[in-house]
């Protein structure tokens, strides 16, 4: 059984620039992660300063080269199943049946999406159905878009998309649950409502062509967004006692800390900034705090 200063569960954007931070510190890292990031289908990153336009594969696998040139840094490629706390920090076991511990924990795990049940969605998501005009919808202006919701979220995510384009309709599924207020906001911005129950995502590709209706009849369409649901993508931080606010995020404060003392989160599963951006720089932030703390707490028991 090895023990490292940090294991660091999820090897993306925010998990990768923590292990950098940690590598530059010296400390000894490891770093689990199943190869599964959720962006797994965009072709494209945006909104992020020197790789604008550039495939996010192309992104994690040139950071991944980064950080391996630090030779305290390992990787595993594995799925961490469960954790517990134990007198000199924390133990890690793996769907393989590694058993790992160390002094502290970074979870970079992110968030699972949970997509309405559509046919055709899952394949277009990333592609053409979309959660975020910031990464997104400077691609599709003013191109002939929807939004499927029928809450709040939706009619907050209207009003945003409409900056982008004016072309635009709420499909809610079903019978609109919107306010008076809301409906006649829409009307006055000539945005459509319809309430049409979806039977599937007409597309080629992940590029969706037309949303297709239970009675048979079309709507065309080229771009998609949707506020999905989410959960988080693993259990283990609750399992050992961090909380999560009222939206599902685990709690941390400055440093990125949760709140269990010597367990950090970054990246999506601790933010609703949703960006490759974000992910980075809160997973340096991680770093940075947990390599300092590591180093204050040698210093203070430091023994001859």
């Amino acid at each position: 059984m090895d023990h490292y200063d940090v294991i660091i569960i999820g090897g993306s954007y925010s998990g990768l620039a923590a292990a950098m931070a940690l590598g530059r510190a010296l400390k000894n890292v490891l770093i689990i992660d199943s190869e599964n990031p959720c962006n797994k289908q965009s072709p494209y990153s945006h909104n992020f300063l020197t790789q604008d336009d550039h495939p996010p594969l192309a992104i994690s696998s040139k950071a991944r080269m980064e950080v391996e040139k630090y030779q305290t840094i390992e990787f595993l490629k594995d799925k961490a199943a469960k954790g517990v706390k134990i007198h000199t920090g924390f133990r890690i076991e793996t769907d393989k049946g590694e058993v790992i511990t160390s002094s502290k924990l970074i979870f970079a795990t992110g968030i699972k999406d949970i997509l309405p049940a559509i046919n055709g969605i899952e394949e277009c998501w990333g592609i053409s159905v979309l959660h975020c005009p910031y990464c997104h919808g400077y691609e599709v202006i003013n191109e002939t878009t929807g939004i499927i919701g029928n809450d709040e979220n939706a009619f907050d995510l209207i009003q945003l998309i409409s900056n982008w384009t004016k072309d635009l309709t709420l499909y809610t599924n079903g019978p609109s649950k919107l306010t008076l207020k809301q409906n006649e906001l829409l009307k006055k911005h000539m945005i459509n409502i319809d309430e049409r129950i979806i039977s599937q995502l007409l597309h080629s590709h992940g590029q969706v062509k037309r949303i297709q209706f239970t009675d048979g009849s079309f709507a065309d369409a080229k771009a998609i967004y949707v506020k999905a649901q989410f959960e988080q993508h693993c259990s283990i931080p609750i399992s050992l006692g961090c909380e999560i606010n009222r939206e599902g995020y685990l709690i941390t404060n400055g440093s990125q800390e949760t709140t269990v003392k010597d367990i950090y989160a970054c990246g999506d599963n601790s933010s609703r900034m949703r960006t490759i951006a974000n992910a980075v720089g809160t997973g340096t932030t991680a770093g940075i705090a947990v390599s300092k703390s590591i180093i204050v707490e040698n210093f203070e028991t430091y023994n001859k």
